[in-house]
């Protein structure tokens, strides 16, 4: 190809995707990342943003260090957009809000089918609740357990601690309660600070937290992270439904969906970089007093109305699919 050609060709092109730009309808998306505009997820969301230029949307994005903010100013109306936890995103769709409940998806075989289901037409339902659909969902990775001490290391060992709870999470409080621990109340942007200056003995979160947020400062002193599937959590994307055209929620889930491996990627690396010194391996018998004591506490949230029933549901099918042995698919209590 000449010279020539190739610089009329670029030429086009840009013209083109100029032109594209232009026919765009902006819209604005709030991102929460603890890490602001030079973190992991905030970059993350600039695929999405070119994206979104195929959809007929210019996304305006705006990086929110403080969760709850960014969940106010969508409420608000000041943001078309926004990227949230599943936790904080229950108070939008109580459906797409309760994935993240206690135990119900033990790996992340289980965590595809469920998001890989709701990436479907027929989900649209359960996907919205008035004016507010979740139109994508990506994985976080397993939620795990850390302690500043490996003694930490059952139900019974946990009593009397202090845990950075999400106190706008009902499902957190109970569970800590639950197991007699102490809450002490933290949000995703102070609870590494409260683990890693010893203001608590024990934290959650996935393993993409455990470098950006130097969660290895709380752990390297004869701490450690229980190797076991609390949940699975999730970053969810929902948007104010009449601000977009008809049709936009199945098309961007379709999209963020075609991510899932792309993010498992990111969510297994992360996993990986762990030192293997500071992973606690429960005995089996650890791992099933934890199975049941969670599932007793999401039962008793989808009883209190904490948990979607739906949800609870769907999860257990996809549960009993992956393993149809288990007690609880015939068991009727879920």
């Amino acid at each position: 190809m000449s010279s020539k050609l190739l610089r009329a060709c670029v030429g086009a092109a840009l013209v083109v995707a100029g032109l594209s730009v232009q026919a765009a309808e902006k819209r604005s998306f709030c991102v929460f990342d603890p890490l602001g505009a030079s973190g992991p997820l905030f970059n993350a969301m600039k695929d999405t943003k070119v994206k979104a230029l195929s959809w007929g949307y210019d996304l305006e994005m705006s990086a929110f260090t403080d969760e709850k903010v960014a969940a106010d100013d969508f409420r608000a109306g000041q943001c078309d957009m926004v990227l949230l936890t599943d936790v904080r995103a229950r108070e939008f769709n109580k459906f797409a809000g309760s994935l993240v409940a206690v135990g119900a998806i033990p790996g992340y075989d289980e965590l595809r089918t469920l998001l890989q289901t709701l990436a479907t037409p027929k989900a649209e339902k359960l996907m919205t609740n008035g004016n507010y659909e979740v139109i994508g969902m990506l994985p976080a990775g397993s939620v795990y357990v850390f302690v500043r001490d490996k003694s930490i290391n059952s139900v019974e060992t946990i009593q009397g601690r202090k845990v950075a709870a999400f106190d706008y999470d009902p499902a957190a409080v109970t569970m800590v309660r639950h197991v007699g621990a102490s809450v002490v109340p933290a949000s995703p942007s102070s609870f590494a600070g409260k683990f890693n200056n010893g203001s608590v003995d024990v934290a959650y979160a996935p393993a993409v937290a455990y470098k950006p947020l130097e969660l290895y400062k709380g752990t390297q002193q004869g701490g450690g992270i229980f190797k076991y599937p609390f949940a699975q959590m999730t970053f969810q994307i929902i948007a104010h439904k009449d601000r977009f055209k008809p049709g936009l929620g199945n098309m961007a889930r379709a999209y963020f969906y075609g991510e899932f491996d792309k993010a498992m990627e990111t969510v297994k690396k992360a996993e990986a970089e762990i030192p293997a010194n500071e992973w606690v391996i429960p005995k089996p018998e650890q791992r099933e007093g934890f199975d049941k004591m969670l599932r007793d506490v999401r039962i008793a949230l989808k009883e209190q109305g904490v948990y979607d029933e739906k949800a609870l549901r769907l999860m257990l099918k996809v549960r009993c699919k992956k393993n149809p042995q288990r007690a609880e698919c015939v068991d009727g209590r879920e």
